[in-house]
C-alpha cells in the first residue's frame, strides 16, 4: 500500500463510527406462531406475535429440562384489548435491536415486551392515548398429564425408544387475585436413572452429575391493576390448553403485566418458592429497563457487520444481526443455546405437519446435545467479540466432565473423560443412540449405532473454544485446564489401550498413536487416524502448550511428548492433483460430512494465512475436486461449505454459498432458517452462515491479521470484528477500496494485511 494510501487511513478514520442496527418492522399482523418475532435477553426468549387482533407470546427459558429432558416452555400468554376500535389501522411491530425490546403499536396503544438481562423477568407495559381495559391470560397445555404420542420422543432423551406409557407430567397452576403461580416439578427418579441403569454405571452412581432429579421450574405472571377472572378451554395449533384469564380492574393509560421465572433444583418446594419471591423482590423496573438496554447498546458497540447498499450483501448482513441477536438473548443461560432451535421454537405443525405435537416439541431433544451441530452455534463468538456468551457451552463440559472421566474409569480402566456424541446434559450418551438391542459381549462404552460408534474428537473443538477465549480475550480460563488435559488424555490412553489388546506394542513402527477403530466425523467409518481427529489432537495440544506456557507454565514436557505421537494429517493422490485425505484408511461411508476438509476449518491448518503455500495448494484441490467433498457439498443446515471456502481465499464460492447460507428463511422472520437436518430455527444453519461471513472480512494467524481475503470486490461493507491478542478491526470498504481502518489497539496497525 502507497504512503499517501496510509495517510488518507488514519484522516478518515473519523469515518468510522459505531454502527446500531436498525431497527426491524412489521406493518401487517401474523397469520400463527410461524409468523412470529423473537424477544428476550439473559437467559428468556420469547416468540411475538398479533394475531386477530390479540397480542400473544411464548415464553421459553434456558435449562428448563423436565423427567425425560425435554426443554420445556414456561407457557403462552394471551393479550386482548377489551375496547375493540384499539385494533386496526396504523399497525406496526418493530423488533428494537438497539434497546432489546419488541413493540407493537395499534390504533391508539402501544404495548412493549422485553426481558431483564441480569434477572429472569419478563416485563409487559401497555400504553394508551387515553383510559382502557384489556384482558391477559396464562395458557398452558399441560394442565394435565400428556401421553407421549407416536413419534413425540424426539422431543426427549428417549426419542424412538419411549417406555410404555410414559407421560410428560403436568405442571401445578394456581390463580388468585392479580396472580398466577405455574411451575413444573421433576421427580427424583428421571431419564438419568434410566440411562444409569441401562449403560452400568450404577456401581457409581453416587458419584455421577446429575442436574435433572428434583429440578423445579416455573413462575408468577401478575399486574397491580388485575382480577381474576376464570378459566376457559382452547385449542391452538391442534393443541387443547387451558387458560388462566386476568382482567383490568379499572381504565388507566399505563398498565404493566410481570413474569418473574426461577429454575432450582431441590426437593424442598418451599425452598422454590423462597427463590422466586427473592427474585419478586428484587425488580425494580425503571432501573431494571435503564440496564437491560444499556447491556444491549454494549452488545452492538463491541462488534457488527453491515452494508449499506440493498442487494445481497445487505441482506445476508442484516440477517447476521438477527441471528446475533437470537444468540443474545441467552447470553447469560447457565445452559447453551441449542442447535435445533434454542430459545424460540413455536408450535411443529408450521414446521413439519406430520409432526403436530405441543409447542414443547423440537426434533433431536432437549437435554441431549449432538455437538458435531452445536459448535457452530458458538466458534462465530470469538470474533463478534461475545465471550460472555460462551461459558454457558463451556461450563456445560464442565459439568459433564467428572461422568465422562467414570465412563473411561469404569470401562476401561484408563484416565480420560470420553465424550461421546449425542450426550446427554449429564455426559452420558443418549440412551436410543447407546442402542437398546445391543449384542451380548459388547464394548460397553461403545454406542451400538452405525453412525456414532468412536465419533468422541467433538469435544476437542469445544476445548480449543476455551483455549482461544485466552488467546482472543486475554480470559482466565484456569478453570478449563483440566477440562482440555481430561480430552487429551482419554485418546492418548485409550488408543494405546486399543492397541496394546491388539497386539504386543501401543504405538506404530514410527512412534505414533494408532487411532483405530475411529470416525471421520459420522461418515467415514472405522476409520484409521481420521483427518479430523488427527487435526484436533494436533491443534490443541499445540494450543495447551502455548496458554501453559504464556502463563508461565513451563511443565509441558508431557504435552511435548504427546504432541510428538499424534500422528500427521493424511494425504492421497487422486488423478494426480495431492489432496487431504478423509483418513488413512476406513471401512464404509455413512453420512454426508466433509471431515478432509476439518484441516482448514475448524483446526486453521490449511488457510489463506497459511506460511505454507503447497499445504493451501493442497486443501484447494481438496475443495476442489476431492470426488466425496463435490457430492456432499451444499449450503443446507450445518453444512459449512461456506466456511471452508472462505478460509481458503475462494471468494465466488464463500459469496454464493454465504449468500445462501444467510439469505430469507422460509418464515416470515428472515432468520428462521431450517429444519434444514435438524428443526426450526435451525441454529446451526444460521452459526456456520456467521462464522462464514465473518471468515469473507477477517482472519488471523500468529499475529498477522488479513482483512477481506475472501470479499466481493463489488460489495460494500463496514464492519468491526475482533481478532486475537484483545484486538479489534474496524473497516469501511466502498467502490471497491478501503475507505477507512481502525486497529484497536493502535500498536497492532502494522499486523493487519490489506486486500
Amino acid at each position: 500500500m502507497k504512503r499517501i494510501s496510509i495517510l488518507l487511513f488514519f484522516l478518515s478514520a473519523v469515518l468510522c463510527v459505531s454502527a446500531q442496527p436498525a431497527d426491524y418492522v412489521w406493518t401487517t399482523p401474523s397469520r400463527d406462531a410461524s409468523e412470529s418475532m423473537p424477544c428476550g435477553g439473559g437467559d428468556i426468549g420469547m416468540n411475538v406475535w398479533v394475531e386477530d387482533g390479540e397480542l400473544l407470546f411464548y415464553v421459553s427459558r434456558s435449562g428448563t429440562f423436565d423427567e425425560h429432558n425435554t426443554l420445556l416452555k414456561q407457557g403462552r400468554v394471551r393479550v386482548t384489548l377489551d375496547d375493540p376500535s384499539l385494533v386496526g389501522e396504523g399497525f406496526r411491530q418493530t423488533l428494537c435491536l438497539h434497546d432489546g425490546y419488541n413493540e407493537v403499536r395499534m390504533k391508539g396503544v402501544t404495548l412493549c415486551l422485553w426481558a431483564d438481562v441480569s434477572r429472569p423477568v419478563v416485563h409487559l407495559e401497555l400504553a394508551g392515548e387515553k383510559p382502557f381495559t384489556y384482558t391477559v391470560a396464562y395458557e398452558n397445555w399441560r394442565y394435565a398429564d400428556r401421553p407421549i404420542r407416536k413419534g413425540e420422543g424426539q422431543q426427549c432423551s428417549y426419542k424412538w425408544a419411549v417406555p410404555k406409557n410414559a407421560v410428560t407430567t403436568r405442571d401445578s397452576v394456581a390463580a388468585r387475585g392479580n396472580e398466577v403461580v405455574f411451575f413444573h416439578r421433576n421427580p427424583a427418579r428421571t431419564v438419568f436413572d434410566y440411562v444409569v441403569a441401562q449403560q452400568g454405571m450404577d456401581g457409581v452412581k453416587s458419584r455421577l452429575t446429575n442436574p435433572i432429579g428434583n429440578l423445579v421450574f416455573g413462575g408468577r405472571l401478575w399486574g397491580e391493576n388485575l382480577a381474576y377472572a376464570g378459566t376457559l378451554q382452547g385449542e391452538y395449533a391442534g393443541t387443547d390448553y387451558r387458560a388462566w384469564r386476568f382482567r383490568a380492574a379499572k381504565p388507566a393509560r399505563r398498565h404493566e403485566v410481570l413474569i418473574a421465572l426461577h429454575t432450582q433444583q431441590t426437593p424442598d418446594l418451599a425452598a422454590w418458592q423462597e427463590g422466586l419471591q427473592q427474585t419478586v423482590a428484587s425488580i425494580r423496573t425503571d432501573r431494571d429497563r435503564r440496564d437491560s438496554r444499556a447491556w444491549w447498546n454494549a452488545f452492538w458497540e463491541r462488534s457488527f457487520i453491515e452494508s449499506p447498499t440493498a442487494g445481497k450483501a445487505s441482506e445476508i448482513t442484516r440477517n447476521y444481526t438477527l441471528f446475533r441477536y437470537m444468540l443474545g438473548c441467552n447470553a447469560r443461560g447457565a445452559w447453551p443455546t441449542k442447535f435445533n432451535g434454542g430459545l424460540f421454537t413455536f408450535d411443529p405443525l408450521w414446521v413439519d405437519k406430520a409432526q403436530a405435537f405441543t409447542p414443547d416439541y423440537r426434533k433431536w431433544g432437549g437435554g441431549t446435545m449432538t455437538a458435531q451441530n452445536q459448535r457452530l452455534v458458538y466458534w462465530g463468538m470469538l470474533k463478534s467479540g461475545d465471550f460472555d456468551m460462551m461459558p454457558a457451552q463451556l461450563d456445560t463440559y464442565l459439568r459433564m466432565l467428572p461422568n465422562a472421566e467414570l465412563r473411561s474409569m469404569v470401562y476401561w480402566g484408563h484416565a480420560g473423560g470420553c465424550f461421546c456424541e449425542q450426550i446427554e446434559n449429564f455426559g452420558l450418551p443418549n440412551p436410543a443412540e447407546y442402542g437398546t438391542k445391543r449384542p451380548a459381549g459388547f464394548d460397553p462404552g461403545l454406542e451400538y449405532n452405525a453412525w456414532l460408534e468412536y465419533e468422541w474428537d467433538t469435544v476437542l473443538e469445544f476445548c480449543q473454544m476455551a483455549l482461544e477465549t485466552y488467546r482472543y480475550d486475554g480470559a482466565d480460563i484456569r478453570r478449563y485446564i483440566p477440562l482440555v488435559e481430561s480430552a487429551l488424555t482419554f485418546f492418548d490412553q485409550h488408543y494405546q489401550y486399543l492397541a496394546s489388546r491388539r497386539g504386543r506394542n501401543a504405538l506404530d513402527g514410527d512412534g505414533k498413536l494408532v487411532l483405530f477403530p475411529g470416525s471421520g466425523c459420522e461418515t467415514y467409518k472405522m476409520a484409521n487416524n481420521a483427518a479430523s481427529t488427527v487435526a484436533a489432537l494436533q491443534t490443541v495440544t499445540r494450543m495447551l502448550i502455548e496458554v501453559k506456557e504464556a502463563q508461565g507454565d513451563t511443565a509441558t514436557a508431557h504435552w511435548r511428548a504427546l504432541l510428538a505421537r499424534i500422528p500427521d494429517v493424511p494425504r492421497r493422490v487422486l488423478d494426480g492433483r495431492e489432496m487431504i485425505a478423509p483418513a488413512r484408511t476406513w471401512e464404509r461411508i455413512n453420512n454426508v460430512e466433509t471431515p478432509q476438509l476439518y484441516p482448514v476449518f475448524p483446526w486453521r491448518m490449511y488457510t489463506v494465512m497459511s506460511a505454507d503455500t503447497t499445504n493451501l495448494a493442497v486443501a484447494r484441490n481438496t475443495y476442489l475436486h476431492d470426488p466425496d467433498a463435490l457430492r456432499f457439498r451444499t449450503s443446507k443446515g450445518w453444512k459449512q461449505d461456506n466456511i471452508w471456502a472462505a478460509c481458503l481465499g475462494l471468494t465466488d464460492e464463500a459469496a454464493r454459498l454465504t449468500g445462501e447460507k444467510l439469505s430469507d428463511g422460509p418464515h416470515r422472520f428472515p432468520a428462521f432458517w431450517g429444519p434444514g437436518y435438524d428443526w426450526t430455527p435451525d441454529h446451526n444453519w444460521g452459526g456456520s452462515g456467521m462464522i462464514g461471513l465473518q471468515e469473507m472480512l477477517l482472519q488471523a494467524e500468529g499475529d498477522r491479521i488479513r482483512i477481506l481475503p475472501a470479499w466481493p470486490r463489488e460489495w460494500d461493507v463496514h464492519f468491526r470484528l475482533h481478532a486475537p491478542g484483545g484486538t479489534t478491526v474496524e473497516v469501511r470498504y466502498e467502490g471497491g477500496e478501503v475507505k477507512s481502518l481502525i486497529v484497536t489497539p493502535e500498536a497492532r496497525r502494522d499486523d493487519v494485511i490489506l486486500p
